[in-house]
């Protein structure tokens, strides 16, 4: 989901992004999500039900702690906001950090955990 407001003085996009690749965000696509905020004037913000950190700082990513399916919005607030927003939404949404998604186990599969 992605919201816009457009201002004289400052142009404001939010999306709505889920963690999806197995691993979450661990600090290798923490740094991509961060390569990728840097490469824009605006400023980035990114929040899950907890905190709010600055989505250009290492540091502040990873206290994020976010896993597979957490939800994350992502906020820009400058002239490039709209283009630093795709960016970053195809990183997570449609890339999944270059990393694998977790497979979806079958019937089959389950009813063998449960047995163990």
């Amino acid at each position: 989901m992605q919201t816009e407001q457009d201002s004289p003085q400052k142009l404001v996009v939010e999306a709505s992004v889920e963690i999806k690749n197995a691993d979450g965000l661990h600090m290798r696509p923490a740094m991509q999500f961060v390569d990728i905020a840097n490469q824009f004037d605006c400023d980035i913000n990114v929040s899950n039900d907890e905190n709010t950190v600055d989505g250009k700082s290492i540091m502040q990513m990873s206290m994020l702690a976010a896993t597979c399916g957490t939800k994350l919005k992502i906020k820009a607030e400058g002239a490039d906001a709209r283009e630093a927003i795709d960016a970053l939404r195809e990183l997570v949404v449609e890339k999944h950090f270059d990393e694998p998604v977790p497979k979806k186990k079958s019937r089959k599969d389950k009813a063998k955990d449960l047995k163990q």
